[in-house]
C-alpha cells in the first residue's frame, strides 16, 4: 500500500513539475536581408507534430512544454532554423535565404485520388496563416517527376533584328506582368530548366523596380533612356528605355470595389493552391481601408456569392469568408467571370477602382472554357470599366498562356505566385501598383534614324508587338500601367558602319518605289525619336509624349544600376531560352553584371536573383 501511495505521490510530484515547466513563448521572423516580417512561416516543436505558423505580421505564439523545446522554423526559399527555447520568453528569429533549397514534394488528393502534385511551397498542411491552430506535417516523399504535367505555355516567335531603312518603325504595347520571372524562379528552385516558352524576357525584367525619377509634370510617367556598350556583344549598343509610373499615396487613393474570383476546383486542392491563395488575400485584406469594399465569387462546378460587398473596416468578416473556403469539383471558368463582373457592375464606384481579381489555376473546364470564347468574354467585360487582376497558382496544370491572355484583353496585370513571399510582393509591397491604375493603353513607336541605325531588335515584348499603324488608332487596346510601376525595354543596336557581325534579315529591291534618306539625318546627332501614347484610366481620347535619343553614348564603366542589372536579367533569359541572339552571354557575365548593379534592394529582390543564378549550378556547367 505504502509503495502504491509512493508511486502516486513521485507521479503528481512529475506532473506538477512539468506544467509548472510549460509556459507560451512569442517571437516576430523576419527576413535577415530586408527586415522585412515574413507571413506563413511553419514553426514546430521538434520530436513532436505541434505547431503554428506566423500571421501576417510575422508573429507566433507557441506553448512549449519545457525549456529544453527547440522550435524548428521553416519557410521556402530560406534556410531552416532549429533554436532551442531556454528560458526566454521571446524568440524573433532572422531566416536566411536559400535558394538552394528545392521545395519538397507532398501528396495531395485529388479527386479521391492520390497523385503526386510536385514540388510545393512548404510542408506542413496549413487551414490558415493568420491564427495559432494546431498543424500536423505533410507526409514526404522522395522526390519524383511531376506525372501528367499539363501546363500550357504559348509559342515565343523570338524577334529578330531589323534593317533600320527598310523598317524605320518599331511599335509595341508596355507590359507590366511579372509572372513569367516567378515562375521561371519555381522550375530553378526546383532544379529543372524551364520550357523556352515559360521565359518572356521582358517580365523578367520588369518583375524588379529601377531607381527612375518621378514625373514632373502632368503626364503619369516619367521616360528616362540610356545608351552604351552591348554587354554580350561589344560591337553592338543597348538602348535602356525606363518609365516611371507617379506615386499615389495609399491615403490619396481613389476607393476600390474589389471583387475576389476564386477557383474552389478539385485542381485546386494542393497547399501551393487554394491554401496559398486564402493565406496571399488575407495580406491584401489588411491593407484595405475602411472606404475600400469586397465581394467575394467562387466557382467549382458551378459560380457563387459567398460575400456580399463588405467595407475593409470589416476585415474580420471577410477572413471568416475566406476561411470557409474549400476545394471540390469541376471548373465553371465562364460562369464565375460572368457573376464576378455582374458583381463588380452592381457595386460600381464612379471615380474608383473597379476590379477583380481571379485567382486560379487556368484550368477551366466547364461551360465557357476555350481560349477564345474567354477572351472574347473579357473584351466584352472590360467595356464596363471595371479591371481585372489576374493571379496563378501551382504546378503540373497551370496554364500560363490563358490567364496572362485574359489579363492582356481584361486592362490588367498577371502575376504567378509561388509562395507567401510572392503574395506579400503583390499585394503589401506593391499593393498600388498592383491595384490602382494610373494610364492605360500605354504604347511605345521609336522611328529609327538609319543614318545612325544600320539594325535593331527589341529584346522580348514578342506578344505585345503593335502593327504600325495601331499605334494612333485609339480603339487598339495596349498595357496599362499602375501607381509607382517601372517599365523597362531593352533594345539591341548594330550602329551604321560597325564591324558587327549581327545581320538583319534582307528583302529583294522594291521594283516601283525607292526608299531614300532625308540628307537632314546625317547631320542630326539624334539616333531615333520615341513616341508614346496613354490614355487617362477612364478616358478614350490618347494623349501623345515626344522625346529624342541622341547618339552618343555612355562608356560602360558610368552606365546606371538600371542599365547593367535589367541586361543582367535579360542576358540570363536570353540563355535560358538559348536564344540565337545571346552572344558572348554567359551565366559568369550574368553574375558579375548583377552583383555590381544591386543598387537600393531594400525588399533583397535583386540578392535573390543574384543567389539563384549561383545555386542552380548554371555558372558550372556553362549551359
Amino acid at each position: 500500500m505504502k509503495k502504491n501511495l509512493y508511486l502516486l505521490l513521485a507521479l503528481l510530484l512529475f506532473g506538477l513539475t512539468a506544467t509548472a515547466q510549460s509556459r507560451t513563448i512569442t517571437g516576430t521572423v523576419t527576413d535577415a536581408g530586408a527586415g522585412n516580417p515574413l507571413p506563413g512561416v511553419s514553426i514546430i516543436i521538434k520530436g513532436t507534430s505541434k505547431g503554428i505558423s506566423t500571421d501576417q505580421h510575422g508573429k507566433y505564439s507557441l506553448a512549449i512544454p519545457n525549456d529544453k523545446a527547440t522550435l524548428v522554423f521553416r519557410y521556402i526559399g530560406y534556410k531552416t532554423q532549429e533554436l532551442k527555447a531556454g528560458k526566454q520568453d521571446v524568440l524573433d528569429v532572422k531566416l536566411q535565404l536559400d535558394t538552394h533549397t528545392l521545395h519538397e514534394v507532398v501528396v495531395v488528393e485529388q479527386s479521391m485520388s492520390r497523385a503526386v502534385a510536385g514540388k510545393v511551397a512548404g510542408v506542413f498542411s496549413r487551414r490558415d496563416a493568420a491564427q495559432n491552430i494546431t498543424y500536423g506535417p505533410a507526409p514526404i516523399f522522395d522526390a519524383a517527376p511531376m506525372v501528367h504535367n499539363t501546363e500550357n505555355y504559348d509559342f515565343i516567335k523570338e524577334s529578330s533584328f531589323l534593317d533600320a531603312q527598310k523598317n524605320p518603325l518599331s511599335t509595341f504595347s508596355i507590359d507590366v506582368d511579372n509572372a513569367s520571372y516567378s515562375n521561371v524562379r519555381r522550375f530553378l528552385n526546383q532544379g529543372q530548366r524551364p520550357p523556352a516558352d515559360a521565359v518572356r524576357i521582358e517580365e523578367m525584367v520588369n518583375y524588379f523596380n529601377y531607381d527612375y525619377p518621378q514625373p514632373t509634370d502632368d503626364a503619369p510617367f516619367s521616360v528616362t533612356t540610356e545608351l552604351s556598350a552591348c554587354p554580350w556583344n561589344k560591337d553592338n549598343q543597348l538602348l535602356h528605355i525606363g518609365l516611371q509610373g507617379k506615386r499615389v499615396p495609399t491615403d490619396k487613393l481613389p476607393p476600390s470595389n474589389l471583387v475576389f474570383l476564386i477557383d474552389v476546383s478539385g485542381s485546386m486542392f494542393s497547399p501551393d493552391k487554394l491554401p496559398l491563395v486564402k493565406a496571399g488575400l488575407k495580406l491584401l485584406v489588411e491593407e484595405l481601408r475602411p472606404q475600400d469594399k469586397v465581394s467575394m465569387v467562387v466557382y467549382a462546378g458551378a459560380a457563387g456569392l459567398v460575400l456580399p460587398s463588405t467595407s475593409g473596416k470589416d476585415k474580420k468578416k471577410i477572413i471568416e469568408a475566406l476561411d470557409q473556403l474549400e476545394a471540390g469539383g469541376s471548373t465553371a471558368g465562364g460562369a464565375g467571370i460572368n457573376l464576378a463582373y455582374k458583381v463588380a457592375e452592381d457595386n460600381f464606384m464612379k471615380g474608383g477602382n473597379n476590379r477583380v481579381i481571379l485567382a486560379s489555376d487556368g484550368d477551366f473546364n466547364v461551360g465557357v472554357s476555350s481560349d477564345s470564347e474567354l477572351q472574347r468574354l473579357i473584351e466584352k467585360k472590360r467595356e464596363t470599366g471595371v479591371f481585372l487582376t489576374v493571379l496563378g497558382f501551382g504546378t503540373g496544370n497551370l496554364k500560363d498562356s490563358r490567364m496572362e491572355q485574359l489579363a492582356n484583353k481584361g486592362n490588367g496585370n498577371y502575376a504567378y505566385i509561388d509562395n507567401i513571399r510572392e503574395a506579400q510582393k503583390v499585394f503589401v509591397n506593391e499593393f498600388g501598383g498592383t491595384l490602382f491604375t494610373i494610364a492605360k493603353d500605354v504604347k511605345l513607336q521609336l522611328e529609327f534614324n538609319p543614318a545612325k541605325v544600320k539594325a535593331y531588335r527589341l529584346i522580348g515584348y514578342e506578344n505585345r508587338a503593335l502593327a504600325n499603324e495601331e499605334f494612333n488608332d485609339d480603339k487598339k487596346d495596349a498595357g496599362d500601367m499602375g501607381s509607382g510601376h517601372t517599365v523597362t525595354a531593352l533594345y539591341e543596336i548594330v550602329p551604321t558602319g560597325a564591324t558587327s557581325d549581327t545581320q538583319a534579315g534582307t528583302v529583294d529591291a522594291l521594283k516601283y518605289q525607292k526608299t531614300t534618306l532625308d540628307p537632314k539625318a546625317k547631320s542630326s546627332d539624334e539616333m531615333l525619336t520615341m513616341k508614346l501614347r496613354y490614355k487617362e484610366p477612364d478616358g478614350e481620347t490618347s494623349r501623345l509624349m515626344t522625346k529624342t535619343v541622341n547618339s552618343q553614348a555612355i562608356p560602360t564603366d558610368q552606365t546606371s544600376d538600371n542599365f547593367r542589372f535589367s541586361a543582367a536579367v535579360a542576358a540570363c533569359g536570353m540563355l535560358l531560352r538559348d536564344s540565337e541572339h545571346k552572344g558572348n552571354a554567359s551565366f559568369p557575365m550574368v553574375l558579375d553584371l548583377a552583383k555590381n548593379a544591386r543598387g537600393k534592394d531594400e525588399e533583397g529582390y535583386r540578392i535573390e536573383f543574384v543567389n539563384l543564378v549561383k545555386s542552380m549550378g548554371l555558372v558550372s556547367d556553362g549551359r
